[in-house]
């Protein structure tokens, strides 16, 4: 005996202010902290340069600590892995050791995201939960879950890529690797941000049995079913 799927409601919510989030993390903890390191590096030495990273780093928790402001994971998340590296590259007197270890966790990704598309259980189904509302029951539907295994190898190949032009142009010189991981690969990651979210709206549309709606509505008191 079948039973009728029921029609799923997806609210994304604004989007404004997760990019202008986004846009800020972006600044604090790779624009900044690029731009200290390459300054210093050619005008006060390495140690200079990491110290600075470092300290950029306190004074970016501190001072939203000290003004009660809001302490996002993603922040401190994002602010731990750069005091790793800026730590290890310090240790070791190295900035070599500050630009390569980024490949390395690029190409950790690369293998977790096309890994698990691989295995039929794509890791961005798991992530997807951890922003929007999605019944546990829609995830087992074939269209949705092969949609999310699309999205885990365009991450998966954009990770290979981003390790990859951070090697190329590191072979031109340190000054470009730092510009790669400072620029361009922040940007690669807004490109696959916004390829993944577009097809993934296109995909979920174009599925029966699904509306997606681009905000909640406001004071409503009649929520959809999910």
């Amino acid at each position: 005996m079948t039973q009728t799927e029921p029609h799923v409601v997806i609210e994304i919510g604004e989007l404004w202010p997760a990019l202008r989030r986004a846009g800020r993390l972006f600044v604090e903890t790779v624009l900044v902290p690029t731009a200290l390191l390459y300054v210093l590096l050619h005008t006060a030495g390495l140690a200079a340069g990491l110290s600075a990273v470092l300290g950029w780093c306190a004074l970016t928790v501190a001072f939203r600590w000290a003004t009660g402001r809001h302490l996002p994971g993603t922040l401190l998340l994002c602010v731990g892995m750069l005091c790793g590296r800026a730590g290890l590259a310090l240790v070791m007197s190295s900035a070599l050791v500050y630009v390569l270890q980024p490949v390395v966790g690029s190409l950790f990704m690369a293998l977790l995201f096309l890994g698990s598309a691989a295995a039929g259980r794509p890791i961005t189904m798991r992530l997807a939960r951890d922003f929007v509302a999605l019944p546990a029951h829609m995830l087992h539907r074939p269209g949705v879950r092969r949609m999310f295994t699309q999205v885990a190898l365009v991450w998966g190949g954009s990770r290979l890529v981003d390790a990859a032009l951070t090697l190329t142009l590191l072979r031109f010189g340190l000054d470009a690797g730092l510009l790669s991981r400072g620029v361009f690969s922040g940007l690669l990651t807004g490109v696959t941000i916004l390829a993944c979210t577009g097809w993934g709206w296109r995909c979920l549309r174009r599925l029966p049995g699904i509306s997606v709606h681009l905000r909640a509505p406001a004071l409503s008191g009649n929520a959809p079913a999910t």
